[in-house]
């Protein structure tokens, strides 16, 4: 009888879990204007290096390197938004727009 207590109450918290992580990872960044601005700026710069990397601009193992120096920037804004409740800083959001802007340079040449 308590076993089948426990596993009930366990199977409602994953049924709980499940269901509010999604409608929670599609919205957090949507939510606030500085992280909206700096997730805009991470998925034009994807595009950019894309482009390029078509037009022969960049080499493959430059595109790779940026996307990945891209993806870098992109893990260190969810750690920030995560660590403040689903959205960054303004202090942050400087440092995040001084990292995209580095990284924009890099793909210009």
């Amino acid at each position: 009888m308590a076993k089948s207590r426990v596993f009930v109450a366990l199977a409602g918290l994953a049924t709980l879990a499940v269901a509010s992580t999604p409608a929670m990872a599609g919205t957090w960044a949507h939510k606030h204007p500085r992280q909206h601005e700096v997730l805009a700026r991470e998925h034009h710069q994807i595009h950019r290096i894309n482009r390029e990397r078509r037009e022969g601009e960049l080499t493959g193992a430059q595109a790779r390197a940026l996307r990945s120096s891209d993806r870098s920037i992109a893990r260190q804004d969810h750690a920030d938004a995560r660590a403040n409740g689903g959205y960054i800083t303004k202090q942050q959001q400087r440092q995040l727009n001084r990292e995209e802007n580095a990284q924009s340079q890099a793909i210009g040449h």
